[in-house]
């Protein structure tokens, strides 16, 4: 292992500095292995084509409209963005750990809205879709109610019995018809030995900054929907 660069941090000692650069090894190969899975991923063939023009509802403030999927594609912006909310009419609350990766995503709408197209859709009514939005101050996420259409069932974020699934998908349009590109497949694998089934942690803040503390993530803590 090569020495990477010649700083050092006030007070640190040589056994620090030697466990942190060997650290600093494992996150350069984490970089270059990051890079190669996503240049992987952009290379995928296309998809399967979607089966069908979905309906959804949305929850806009000044009310609820209908909206294709097809709608969802603005004027030269190919790519969708989606995220399965996970708040059916029949839960009470929405499940926390998709609100806390829809907080972080609120603040970046705009910057992802230059690139790609974003929406979020549950299985939900579009009037509770938007007291939560109005209750979480999101203003800029989009938010689709599913409740009419099979999108859930085809795209396997429902169980048979009704249970939700935080998948994130990825949609790609070509002349007049959509095809999916990518989705969070890493939910349906078998679970590994010490591995936690998070799998949109590469896009999810949280995650990301508890990993850079001695605390860690913490075996057993989740996000919650308010904290006293």
């Amino acid at each position: 292992m090569g020495k990477h660069h010649d700083i050092s941090w006030p007070g640190e000692d040589t056994r620090y500095r030697a466990a942190r650069d060997e650290l600093l090894e494992m996150e350069l190969d984490l970089r270059r292995r990051s890079e190669a899975i996503a240049a992987k991923r952009r290379a995928l063939p296309r998809g399967g084509r979607v089966p069908e023009d979905y309906t959804f509802e949305e929850a806009a403030p000044e009310g609820v409209r209908e909206v294709r999927l097809s709608q969802l594609f603005a004027d030269g912006k190919d790519t969708l963005i989606l995220y399965s909310f996970m708040y059916a009419s029949h839960m009470r609350q929405p499940c926390p750990m998709c609100v806390s990766f829809l907080d972080s995503l609120e603040g970046q709408v705009d910057h992802i809205a230059q690139r790609a197209n974003l929406a979020v859709i549950a299985r939900s009514d579009p009037a509770r879709l938007r007291q939560w939005a109005a209750d979480r101050q999101w203003q800029q996420l989009r938010l689709l109610s599913s409740r009419a259409a099979s999108f859930h069932e085809d795209y396997h974020t429902e169980s048979p019995e009704g249970s939700q699934w935080p998948l994130l998908y990825v949609f790609r349009r070509e002349g007049d018809a959509i095809y999916h590109f990518f989705s969070t497949e890493m939910f349906f694998a078998a679970p590994e030995p010490d591995q936690h089934p998070r799998h949109v942690d590469p896009f999810w803040p949280l995650w990301n900054v508890l990993d850079l503390t001695p605390e860690g993530r913490g075996a057993n803590w989740y996000p919650a929907l308010s904290y006293s």
